[in-house]
């Protein structure tokens, strides 16, 4: 019988036991400059293994350690327990920091996505710049969406697994609300509602022609 065959031939290669599979994923982890997901884990290992079952194992020896099992999207990946982020800060290059227009444009694509660039512009109130869009993509923290099913088939923009690590979240969901941003101040001292120049009118702060303007970051 071939159903038969089968069976015999898968039974002559036994997955590893359940402590080497763990060590499996955790080498894997280790080695991977960017989230992992079942699917390589698994097309990674030998035959039979089951490395959802190795990840229960492996998170939970490393609860409470140094360096913590975390899921980013659909992939997963070793970082520095938060409590302990204070002593990587000086390994870490400092960078400039975002400037307000990219900052809002991030957040509204985060908070509105999918959302086109038509749409990012109503709600900031004025035009976006092509250099705050690009810049963004090349951080690879925006990617290109669908294209909306609208005239002109505009397309639209979403946050990557990329920002989502950054920031330590699992997903868009798990971005914060208004009481944690009013407490993080990033929504003190807004204009208040209908002083936003209309589009075309702040062409000094955001607009596309304005010579060597680079909006993305603050000196």
């Amino acid at each position: 019988m071939p159903q038969d065959t089968d069976k015999e031939k898968e039974s002559l290669f036994k997955a590893p036991p359940i402590p080497e599979q763990e060590r499996m994923v955790e080498a894997m982890l280790f080695a991977a400059t960017e989230p992992l997901d079942m699917r390589e884990m698994a097309a990674r290992m030998p035959h039979g293994c089951d490395p959802a079952e190795a990840l229960v194992h492996l998170r939970k020896r490393y609860e409470g350690r140094g360096v913590t099992l975390v899921k980013v999207g659909d992939g997963w990946a070793m970082r520095t327990a938060p409590d302990l982020g204070y002593l990587m800060r000086r390994e870490v290059v400092e960078t400039r920091k975002l400037s307000r227009a990219a900052i809002e444009t991030l957040a509204i694509i985060a908070y509105h996505q999918p959302v086109t660039r038509a749409e990012i512009e109503e709600i900031r109130g004025v035009s976006v710049s092509r250099g705050t869009v690009d810049q963004l993509l090349e951080m690879e923290w925006i990617r290109f969406g669908r294209r909306k099913m609208t005239p002109g088939r505009p397309v639209t923009f979403v946050v990557t697994e990329a920002f989502l690590d950054h920031f330590g979240l699992e997903s868009a969901r798990d971005l914060p609300g208004l009481a944690e941003l009013r407490a993080a101040g990033l929504l003190d001292n807004r204009p208040p509602p209908g002083s936003l120049p209309r589009m075309g009118e702040d062409e000094d702060e955001d607009g596309e022609d304005a010579p060597g303007q680079n909006e993305l970051f603050e000196d």
